[in-house]
């Protein structure tokens, strides 16, 4: 095998790594990593101790498990501060996002995950700790569902049986899941889930296409409450996310984006 190819084996497997870190922030062990990863604990081994060198991870007080660095976050900003769609779509999740009393996300897939690209929260909700860069389930959650739905119907099949696939013994709850939200989709233009990804915590999306050329992605508004009604909740936010949805594709119709 050439260098070239084992550098590039490497870098995705590093990268599989950094991914495995996702929206609940929880440290992890080289064995939790190789759960997520499908790598072996030899092999996770050995690139966290090279993530480590590079600033991208750290160890958690000393112990077995690992945590995101600075090194990673410093990427992020260099993105953000570059990233047109970033930069004017959040004034607009801003007021969204104080209007209804909830967070507001742009999302983009990486993978069998959603990538926040823009996040704006209100003062006054209770939410997930998630922010920019954080990685949601793609088949788990309302917002990765959405972004389903808009695809193609020979790609969306493809992610389907990939995600259904990577599901396991969950593979059920999450066709159910999907094939759910394809119907209130289908129905209403949006889609929920409530506690699907955290006790009490629920999301309501919808696809939308951003840039030039037409990027897919999703915009979801969110919040944790005690007792979430769902009737309540799509009343209140349904005819907001729809219009945000309108005004963002148009804010953003010229804007020259490239999402790899």
């Amino acid at each position: 095998m050439s260098r070239p190819i084992q550098v590039t084996m490497t870098l995705d497997r590093g990268l599989q790594v950094l991914r495995a870190f996702h929206a609940d922030r929880a440290p992890l062990t080289n064995g939790e990593l190789a759960g997520r990863t499908g790598l072996s604990r030899s092999v996770v081994s050995r690139l966290t101790s090279t993530l480590i060198q590079l600033g991208f991870i750290r160890r958690v007080a000393g112990g077995p498990r690992f945590e995101l660095a600075t090194g990673v976050f410093g990427i992020g900003q260099a993105y953000l501060a570059t990233n047109p769609v970033t930069r004017l779509a959040q004034p607009l999740m801003q007021q969204l996002a104080d209007r209804l009393g909830v967070s507001v996300a742009l999302a983009m897939p990486d993978h069998l995950d959603m990538l926040y690209i823009a996040y704006r929260y209100s003062a006054r909700v209770s939410t997930l700790q998630l922010g920019v860069g954080s990685l949601l389930p793609m088949g788990m959650t309302a917002i990765g569902r959405a972004w389903l739905w808009g695809l193609p119907e020979d790609s969306q099949r493809r992610h389907i049986a990939q995600l259904l696939e990577a599901a396991g013994p969950q593979a059920e709850e999450v066709r159910i899941g999907i094939e759910t939200a394809f119907e209130d989709l289908g129905a209403t233009g949006v889609c929920m889930s409530i506690g699907d990804y955290q006790r009490n915590a629920y999301g309501i999306a919808l696809p939308v296409r951003v840039g030039h050329p037409a990027t897919l992605m999703s915009l979801s508004c969110g919040a944790v409450e005690l007792t979430p009604d769902p009737d309540t909740i799509r009343r209140r936010i349904m005819p907001e996310l729809k219009q945000a949805t309108v005004e963002l594709e148009s804010l953003l119709c010229d804007v020259r984006f490239q999402p790899s």
